[in-house]
C-alpha cells in the first residue's frame, strides 16, 4: 500500500514559486484585458474645467465623450485605493506668500457609473499641493507640497475617509538654479512594492528623501540613509518602481532626463547607475521641462513625458540592470504633456496635454513598446492627471 505522506521539497517549492511570481504580470494582464475601464481626469479649473472629468475606455481602446463628476478648485493631481471604491483628490492652490493652503477630499465610487459622492476633506497643511498617494493597506494617503517644501501623512478609514494629519515633515534645502531652487519643492511621494519606504522627490533640493513609513498609525519618519542625491540643478520631479522592485525611475524636470537608481528594499537606500536624456540628441531648451515617468506593467519598457518638446519618450529595460536605452520619442498630440498613465492592461497610453486642452489615446506594441496614435481624442480643459480604475 502506498504511503499518502508527501516529503516536503525546498528546491521544487522554491522554483514553483519563482514560476508564479515570473508569470503574475502577465496573468493580470490578461484578467485587466477583458473589462472596461473608467478614466478620471483632474484638471486645473482657471479656465472652463470645473473639476474631474470622467470617461470610459472600452477594451478596444475608444474613449466615450467626457462628463464632470466633481466639482473642486484644481484637483490637478488624483489616486485610488487598492480596492478601488474610493477616489482621492488635492486642490492645488496658494494664496500670497503661499498662505492658502490646499485640502484632500475623500469621495466614493461608484463602480456601475463612474460617478463620484464626497465623503469628506482635510486641510493640508501645505500649499500648492502637487502629489498624493494610498499605501498599499489603504489605511495611510501621502500628500507631498510643492509650494510649502513639505510631506505629509494622513490616516484613512475603513468608510473611505480621511483624518486629520498624523505626520507633516518641512524639508530645509536648495541647490543651485536660482529661479526655481531656493528652497525646497516636494513634488511627490511613492510607497516602496514592499510599503515599508515612502520616496519623496524634491526639485528645489536635487534630492530623493526617503522615509519609514508606519501604514497602521499613518505616520513617516526619516530613514538612515536619509536620501539620494541627483546631479545639482537637474530638478527630480516624479519617480516611478518597476514591477521586480530592484529599481526606481527618476523623471528631471530641469534637464530632462531619467536617472536609475538601484534600490535596497532592506535599507530603503538608493544608488544610481545611469542618467539619460529625453531628448534624443535635441539641444535642452529653455521652454524644455520633463514632467512624468511610468513603467509599463511588464516591466520592459519605460515612458516619460517632456513639456515644450511636448513628446512621450519611449525607454526600453535592461532585464539585468535595469538601466535604459533610448527607442523613441512621439508627438504626444498636443501641448504640454504634463500628466500621461497606462491602463492596467498595458495596451494604451491616455497622455493629458494641459495647454492644448485635449487628451489623447495611443496603443502599446507588446513586443516593441512604439507607440502609435489611435486616433482617439477628446477635449477637456486643461488637463493634469490620469487616473484609470476598474468598470462594472
Amino acid at each position: 500500500m502506498r504511503s499518502s505522506v508527501s516529503i516536503f521539497n525546498p528546491t521544487r517549492t522554491l522554483l514553483l514559486l519563482m514560476i508564479l511570481t515570473a508569470l503574475a504580470p502577465a496573468t493580470r494582464l490578461l484578467a485587466a484585458s477583458e473589462q472596461d475601464q473608467w478614466v478620471y481626469f483632474g484638471t486645473y479649473t482657471a479656465g472652463k474645467s470645473r473639476g474631474i472629468h470622467l470617461t470610459r475606455l472600452t477594451v478596444d481602446g475608444q474613449l466615450s465623450e467626457p462628463k464632470l463628476v466633481a466639482t473642486i478648485a484644481n484637483p490637478s493631481f488624483l489616486a485610488t485605493d487598492s480596492k478601488h471604491r474610493f477616489l482621492y483628490a488635492l486642490s492645488e492652490v496658494s494664496g500670497p506668500a503661499g498662505k492658502e493652503q490646499g485640502d484632500v477630499t475623500a469621495y466614493s465610487i461608484n463602480a456601475l457609473t463612474g460617478q463620484l459622492t464626497e465623503i469628506n476633506r482635510q486641510p493640508s497643511g501645505g500649499a500648492a499641493l502637487c502629489h498624493l498617494q494610498v499605501d498599499a493597506t489603504d489605511k495611510t494617503i501621502l500628500v507631498a507640497s510643492y509650494g510649502g517644501g513639505s510631506v505629509a501623512a494622513f490616516p484613512l478609514h475603513a468608510d473611505g475617509s480621511l483624518g486629520a494629519a498624523s505626520s507633516f515633515i518641512q524639508h530645509h534645502g536648495a541647490s543651485v538654479n536660482p529661479r526655481n531652487q531656493t528652497g525646497p519643492h516636494a513634488h511627490c511621494i511613492v510607497t516602496d512594492p514592499a510599503n515599508h519606504f515612502a520616496l519623496a522627490c524634491d526639485l528645489g533640493m536635487d534630492q530623493v528623501l526617503v522615509y519609514k513609513l508606519d501604514a497602521q498609525a499613518a505616520t513617516l519618519t526619516t530613514n538612515t540613509p536619509a536620501f539620494a542625491s541627483v546631479k545639482p540643478g537637474v530638478g527630480p520631479r516624479h519617480l516611478a518602481f518597476h514591477p521586480n522592485g530592484k529599481h526606481v525611475y527618476v523623471i528631471n524636470e530641469m534637464d530632462c532626463s531619467v536617472t536609475v537608481f538601484e534600490y535596497d528594499a532592506r535599507r530603503g537606500a538608493l544608488a544610481a547607475t545611469q542618467t539619460i536624456s529625453t531628448l534624443a540628441g535635441e539641444k535642452l531648451d529653455s521652454t524644455f521641462s520633463g514632467a512624468e515617468v511610468v513603467v509599463h506593467p511588464a516591466g520592459k519598457f519605460v515612458y516619460s513625458s517632456t513639456r515644450g518638446l511636448d513628446a512621450i519618450t519611449v525607454f526600453s529595460i535592461d532585464g539585468k540592470t535595469g538601466r535604459l536605452s533610448f527607442i523613441e520619442n512621439v508627438p504626444s498630440g498636443g501641448k504640454t504633456p504634463r500628466n500621461f498613465n497606462l491602463d492596467s492592461t498595458g495596451r494604451f497610453l491616455v497622455a493629458a496635454n494641459q495647454n492644448s486642452d485635449n487628451v489623447v489615446v495611443f496603443r502599446i506594441d507588446a513586443a516593441s513598446g512604439h507607440l502609435t496614435p489611435t486616433g482617439q481624442k477628446l477635449e477637456i480643459s486643461n488637463p493634469s492627471c490620469v487616473l484609470f480604475v476598474p468598470a462594472q
